[in-house]
């Protein structure tokens, strides 16, 4: 990875920042994005090349079950839709 590379990540996502949180906030994209996004637009555009329809969301819905449990700054985290998309019944249990 060369400077040039390095300078434009950190300008894209810490750049600008303007405080610790910013800069928090900033670094979580610059390590989520090649984790989950580049990948999932990845593995889109193939379905979408092979002709199949392709539905693309971020989920960003804090649950409430969420409170006292994560940090406030987290929206939501991986799977949290689970339950919102299919409901309750996937919260029973030992979860």
């Amino acid at each position: 990875v060369t400077s040039e590379v390095v300078g434009r990540v950190y300008n894209k996502y810490i750049g600008n920042a303007e405080n610790r949180a910013q800069v928090r906030d900033g670094l979580l994209d610059a390590i989520g994005d090649p984790l989950f996004v580049f990948s999932a637009i990845e593995v889109a555009r193939y379905h979408r090349d092979a002709g199949n329809p392709v539905y693309f969301y971020e989920f960003q819905h804090r649950p409430s079950s969420a409170a006292g449990v994560v940090p406030e700054f987290v929206k939501a985290d991986h799977a949290d839709e689970i339950a919102f998309v299919f409901g309750k019944p996937f919260l029973a249990g030992d979860v």
